[in-house]
Protein backbone atom coordinates (compact mmCIF):
# COMPACT_ATOMS: atom_id res chain seq x y z
CA UNK A 1 0.00 0.00 0.00
CA UNK A 2 2.98 2.35 0.42
CA UNK A 3 3.08 4.12 -2.94
CA UNK A 4 5.89 6.58 -2.21
CA UNK A 5 8.69 6.66 -4.79
CA UNK A 6 12.10 7.98 -3.78
CA UNK A 7 12.47 10.53 -6.58
CA UNK A 8 10.62 12.14 -9.46
CA UNK A 9 13.15 10.67 -11.90
CA UNK A 10 12.40 7.16 -10.68
CA UNK A 11 8.65 7.80 -10.81
CA UNK A 12 8.69 8.68 -14.53
CA UNK A 13 11.48 6.31 -15.63
CA UNK A 14 9.13 3.91 -17.45
CA UNK A 15 7.40 6.59 -19.54
CA UNK A 16 8.54 5.68 -23.02
CA UNK A 17 8.52 7.25 -26.45
CA UNK A 18 5.02 7.79 -27.80
CA UNK A 19 3.33 7.50 -24.41
CA UNK A 20 0.08 9.34 -23.76
CA UNK A 21 -0.11 11.52 -20.64
CA UNK A 22 -2.94 13.32 -18.89
CA UNK A 23 -1.42 16.28 -17.05
CA UNK A 24 -3.11 18.38 -14.39
CA UNK A 25 -2.98 22.12 -14.00
CA UNK A 26 -4.45 25.29 -15.47
CA UNK A 27 -2.00 27.82 -16.84
CA UNK A 28 0.69 27.69 -14.14
CA UNK A 29 -1.66 26.75 -11.29
CA UNK A 30 -1.44 23.20 -9.97
CA UNK A 31 1.08 22.10 -12.62
CA UNK A 32 3.24 19.06 -11.71
CA UNK A 33 6.40 21.01 -12.49
CA UNK A 34 8.86 18.65 -10.78
CA UNK A 35 7.52 15.58 -12.56
CA UNK A 36 7.57 17.40 -15.90
CA UNK A 37 11.20 18.44 -15.38
CA UNK A 38 12.08 14.87 -14.49
CA UNK A 39 10.39 13.67 -17.67
CA UNK A 40 12.37 16.24 -19.66
CA UNK A 41 15.57 14.83 -18.21
CA UNK A 42 14.42 11.28 -18.89
CA UNK A 43 14.39 11.98 -22.61
CA UNK A 44 11.15 10.35 -23.81
CA UNK A 45 9.86 11.82 -27.09
CA UNK A 46 6.85 11.67 -29.37
CA UNK A 47 4.62 12.25 -26.34
CA UNK A 48 0.87 12.67 -26.68
CA UNK A 49 -0.32 15.15 -24.06
CA UNK A 50 -3.82 15.76 -22.74
CA UNK A 51 -4.06 18.88 -20.59
CA UNK A 52 -6.14 22.02 -20.34
CA UNK A 53 -3.27 23.95 -21.96
CA UNK A 54 0.52 23.86 -22.15
CA UNK A 55 1.50 26.50 -19.59
CA UNK A 56 4.02 29.03 -20.96
CA UNK A 57 7.17 28.72 -23.05
CA UNK A 58 9.63 28.07 -20.24
CA UNK A 59 7.47 26.47 -17.54
CA UNK A 60 5.25 23.41 -17.18
CA UNK A 61 4.56 21.47 -20.35
CA UNK A 62 6.15 24.31 -22.30
CA UNK A 63 9.60 22.88 -21.58
CA UNK A 64 8.67 19.59 -23.27
CA UNK A 65 7.30 21.46 -26.29
CA UNK A 66 10.39 23.62 -26.59
CA UNK A 67 12.60 20.50 -26.46
CA UNK A 68 10.65 18.91 -29.34
CA UNK A 69 9.40 16.01 -27.21
CA UNK A 70 5.69 16.36 -28.04
CA UNK A 71 3.88 14.92 -31.05
CA UNK A 72 0.26 15.70 -30.16
CA UNK A 73 -1.65 17.91 -27.72
CA UNK A 74 -5.29 17.63 -26.72
CA UNK A 75 -6.28 20.85 -24.94
CA UNK A 76 -8.95 23.51 -24.62
CA UNK A 77 -6.83 26.49 -25.71
CA UNK A 78 -3.31 27.57 -26.67
CA UNK A 79 -3.01 30.27 -24.00
CA UNK A 80 0.23 32.16 -23.37
CA UNK A 81 2.56 29.65 -25.03
CA UNK A 82 4.02 31.16 -28.21
CA UNK A 83 6.04 28.05 -29.03
CA UNK A 84 2.85 25.98 -28.87
CA UNK A 85 1.23 28.27 -31.43
CA UNK A 86 4.33 28.30 -33.64
CA UNK A 87 4.66 24.51 -33.78
CA UNK A 88 0.95 24.08 -34.50
CA UNK A 89 0.86 26.62 -37.32
CA UNK A 90 4.12 25.27 -38.79
CA UNK A 91 2.75 21.73 -39.00
CA UNK A 92 5.19 20.37 -36.42
CA UNK A 93 2.51 19.51 -33.87
CA UNK A 94 -0.91 17.89 -34.03
CA UNK A 95 -3.47 19.70 -31.87
CA UNK A 96 -7.03 18.79 -30.95
CA UNK A 97 -8.85 21.71 -29.32
CA UNK A 98 -11.89 20.78 -27.24
CA UNK A 99 -14.41 22.89 -25.29
CA UNK A 100 -13.04 23.16 -21.76
CA UNK A 101 -15.94 21.53 -19.94
CA UNK A 102 -16.08 18.74 -22.51
CA UNK A 103 -12.37 18.05 -22.03
CA UNK A 104 -12.77 17.80 -18.25
CA UNK A 105 -15.74 15.47 -18.64
CA UNK A 106 -13.97 13.27 -21.20
CA UNK A 107 -11.15 12.77 -18.70
CA UNK A 108 -13.55 12.12 -15.82
CA UNK A 109 -15.55 9.69 -17.95
CA UNK A 110 -12.38 7.80 -18.81
CA UNK A 111 -11.60 7.36 -15.13
CA UNK A 112 -15.17 6.34 -14.33
CA UNK A 113 -15.28 3.67 -17.04
CA UNK A 114 -17.86 5.53 -19.16
CA UNK A 115 -16.88 5.04 -22.82
CA UNK A 116 -18.74 8.04 -24.25
CA UNK A 117 -21.43 10.61 -23.53
CA UNK A 118 -23.63 13.15 -25.30
CA UNK A 119 -23.33 16.90 -24.70
CA UNK A 120 -24.93 19.98 -26.31
CA UNK A 121 -21.57 21.80 -26.24
CA UNK A 122 -20.24 22.20 -29.79
CA UNK A 123 -23.47 21.46 -31.65
CA UNK A 124 -23.73 23.59 -34.78
CA UNK A 125 -19.96 24.21 -34.89
CA UNK A 126 -16.99 22.38 -36.46
CA UNK A 127 -16.64 20.52 -33.14
CA UNK A 128 -19.65 18.47 -34.27
CA UNK A 129 -19.47 18.98 -38.02
CA UNK A 130 -15.76 18.29 -38.41
CA UNK A 131 -13.12 20.19 -40.31
CA UNK A 132 -11.13 21.67 -37.45
CA UNK A 133 -7.43 21.67 -38.39
CA UNK A 134 -5.63 19.10 -36.25
CA UNK A 135 -2.40 19.41 -38.22
CA UNK A 136 -1.17 21.84 -40.87
CA UNK A 137 1.34 21.10 -43.60
CA UNK A 138 4.51 23.11 -44.15
CA UNK A 139 2.58 25.60 -46.30
CA UNK A 140 -0.16 26.28 -43.75
CA UNK A 141 -2.85 24.19 -45.40
CA UNK A 142 -4.89 21.68 -43.38
CA UNK A 143 -3.22 18.28 -43.52
CA UNK A 144 -5.37 16.49 -40.93
CA UNK A 145 -8.87 17.67 -40.01
CA UNK A 146 -11.22 16.61 -37.25
CA UNK A 147 -13.91 14.09 -38.25
CA UNK A 148 -17.65 14.68 -38.13
CA UNK A 149 -19.14 13.47 -34.86
CA UNK A 150 -22.34 11.55 -34.30
CA UNK A 151 -25.26 13.66 -33.05
CA UNK A 152 -28.58 12.72 -31.46
CA UNK A 153 -31.63 14.58 -30.24
CA UNK A 154 -32.68 14.31 -26.59
CA UNK A 155 -35.81 16.13 -25.37
CA UNK A 156 -35.89 18.19 -28.53
CA UNK A 157 -32.28 19.35 -28.25
CA UNK A 158 -29.37 18.14 -30.39
CA UNK A 159 -26.31 16.67 -28.67
CA UNK A 160 -22.91 15.55 -29.94
CA UNK A 161 -21.24 12.27 -28.97
CA UNK A 162 -17.90 12.65 -27.19
CA UNK A 163 -15.53 9.74 -26.48
CA UNK A 164 -13.92 9.32 -23.08
CA UNK A 165 -10.18 9.87 -22.72
CA UNK A 166 -7.76 7.48 -21.02
CA UNK A 167 -3.98 7.76 -21.07
CA UNK A 168 -0.99 5.54 -20.38
CA UNK A 169 0.12 7.84 -17.54
CA UNK A 170 -1.09 10.86 -15.59
CA UNK A 171 1.02 13.49 -13.83
CA UNK A 172 -0.66 15.61 -11.14
CA UNK A 173 0.20 18.05 -8.34
CA UNK A 174 -1.45 18.02 -4.90
CA UNK A 175 -1.06 20.09 -1.75
CA UNK A 176 -1.19 17.05 0.52
CA UNK A 177 -1.11 13.31 0.03
CA UNK A 178 -0.57 10.23 2.15
CA UNK A 179 1.39 7.07 1.47
CA UNK A 180 -1.75 5.35 0.16
CA UNK A 181 -2.19 7.98 -2.55
CA UNK A 182 -5.15 9.87 -1.10
CA UNK A 183 -4.86 13.48 -2.29
CA UNK A 184 -5.99 16.94 -1.24
CA UNK A 185 -5.76 19.85 -3.70
CA UNK A 186 -5.48 23.52 -2.75
CA UNK A 187 -8.26 25.73 -4.07
CA UNK A 188 -7.99 26.32 -7.83
CA UNK A 189 -5.34 23.61 -8.17
CA UNK A 190 -8.36 21.29 -7.97
CA UNK A 191 -9.01 22.26 -11.58
CA UNK A 192 -7.86 19.59 -14.02
CA UNK A 193 -5.81 17.58 -11.52
CA UNK A 194 -8.59 15.24 -10.29
CA UNK A 195 -9.97 14.29 -13.74
CA UNK A 196 -6.44 13.97 -15.16
CA UNK A 197 -5.49 11.64 -12.31
CA UNK A 198 -8.58 9.53 -12.95
CA UNK A 199 -7.79 9.14 -16.64
CA UNK A 200 -4.29 7.71 -16.22
CA UNK A 201 -3.68 3.97 -16.15
CA UNK A 202 -0.61 4.79 -14.03
CA UNK A 203 -0.99 8.03 -12.09
CA UNK A 204 1.98 9.79 -10.49
CA UNK A 205 1.25 12.50 -7.93
CA UNK A 206 3.77 15.01 -6.61
CA UNK A 207 2.70 16.30 -3.18
CA UNK A 208 3.83 19.35 -1.25
CA UNK A 209 3.21 17.65 2.09
CA UNK A 210 3.50 13.89 2.60
CA UNK A 211 1.36 12.49 5.42
CA UNK A 212 0.96 9.12 7.03
CA UNK A 213 -2.16 7.01 6.45
CA UNK A 214 -5.02 8.26 8.62
CA UNK A 215 -3.71 11.81 8.94
CA UNK A 216 -6.10 13.07 6.26
CA UNK A 217 -9.73 13.18 7.40
CA UNK A 218 -11.63 10.90 4.99
CA UNK A 219 -14.19 13.68 4.47
CA UNK A 220 -11.38 15.96 3.25
CA UNK A 221 -10.00 13.61 0.58
CA UNK A 222 -10.50 15.13 -2.87
CA UNK A 223 -9.20 12.12 -4.80
CA UNK A 224 -9.02 8.63 -3.28
CA UNK A 225 -5.83 6.61 -3.55
CA UNK A 226 -7.45 4.01 -5.80
CA UNK A 227 -6.69 6.39 -8.69
CA UNK A 228 -3.02 6.94 -7.71
CA UNK A 229 -0.19 4.43 -8.17
CA UNK A 230 2.87 6.54 -7.28
CA UNK A 231 3.51 9.40 -4.86
CA UNK A 232 6.55 11.71 -4.89
CA UNK A 233 7.20 14.02 -1.93
CA UNK A 234 8.47 17.46 -2.98
CA UNK A 235 11.29 19.23 -1.21
CA UNK A 236 10.42 22.56 0.50
CA UNK A 237 12.07 24.44 -2.36
CA UNK A 238 10.11 22.53 -4.98
CA UNK A 239 6.85 23.01 -3.08
CA UNK A 240 7.46 26.77 -2.79
CA UNK A 241 8.14 27.20 -6.54
CA UNK A 242 4.82 28.70 -7.63
CA UNK A 243 5.22 31.24 -10.44
CA UNK A 244 2.44 33.60 -11.49
CA UNK A 245 1.46 33.46 -15.16
CA UNK A 246 0.44 37.12 -15.39
CA UNK A 247 0.78 39.25 -12.28
CA UNK A 248 -1.95 41.88 -11.99
CA UNK A 249 -1.88 44.53 -9.27
CA UNK A 250 -4.72 46.88 -8.40
CA UNK A 251 -3.95 50.55 -8.02
CA UNK A 252 -3.91 51.77 -4.45
CA UNK A 253 -7.11 53.61 -3.64
CA UNK A 254 -6.71 56.71 -1.44
CA UNK A 255 -8.46 56.43 1.91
Amino acid sequence: MDKVIASAAEAVADIGDGASLAVGGFGLCGVPETLIRALLGHGAGGLRLVSNNCSVDDRGLGVLLRAGRVARVTASYVGENKEFARQYLAGELEVELIPQGTLAERLRAGGAGIPAFYTPAGVGTPVAGGGLPWRHDAHGAVAVASPRRETRVFDGREHVLERAITCDFALVHAARGDRHGNLVFHRSAANFNPPAAMAGRVTVAEVEELLEPGEIDPDQVHLPGVFVQRVVALTPAQAADKPVERRTLAERTPL
